[in-house]
């Protein structure tokens, strides 16, 4: 599999939500199964900006008018993360946050990604580093509540399915 080693640039494609006029994000959980005793790992990456010392996020980014909403976690995850995988069920939920460098309201999408494969170089591997962690480690360094909240119902889907929307601002 050939991959695109330059990420996606510019506005001219972003989707952007009726409700809030804001950007649509998609993200994923990416994840894998360790052969050795069955653990479930996520991997996480940092922020691209300074002072997020410790801190660490899932991929993440604008849903383009070109893409599926699967394309566009793909993308992200290969772009930020350098993973490739398969979505691997349904939405784990739809959020509203604040954004910290805008004057808007996103609209957040998280899908499960089952990674397949990762790749030595990709295009934000200068920017990011990438790490396996458990489900509780990842929600106690991630410094987003919507993303917290996302890695704990792939962490733990039952009930999810009461809870798949929720407005998170601020």
């Amino acid at each position: 599999m050939a991959a695109v080693m330059v990420a996606r640039q510019g506005r001219e494609l972003q989707r952007y939500s009726d409700s809030t006029g804001g950007r649509v994000v998609v993200g994923c959980v990416p994840y894998r199964v360790r052969a050795d005793d069955g653990e479930v790992e996520v991997l996480v990456i940092s922020s691209q900006k300074k002072g997020a010392a410790g801190g660490v996020l899932i991929p993440k980014g604008g849903w383009e008018l070109d893409e599926s909403m699967d394309e566009a976690a793909r993308r992200e995850a290969m772009e930020e993360a350098g993973v490739v995988g398969e979505i691997a069920g349904p939405a784990l939920g739809r959020w509203w946050y604040r954004s910290r460098s805008y004057d808007a309201t996103y609209e957040g999408i998280v899908l499960p990604l089952r990674v397949t494969a990762e790749m030595e170089r990709w295009p934000e591997m200068t920017a990011r580093r990438r790490e396996w962690l458990t489900a509780a480690e990842a929600i106690a360094r991630c410094p987003h509540r919507w993303m917290r909240e996302a890695l704990q119902r792939f962490a733990d889907p039952i009930g999810a399915a009461d809870t798949a929307e929720t407005v998170l601002v601020g």
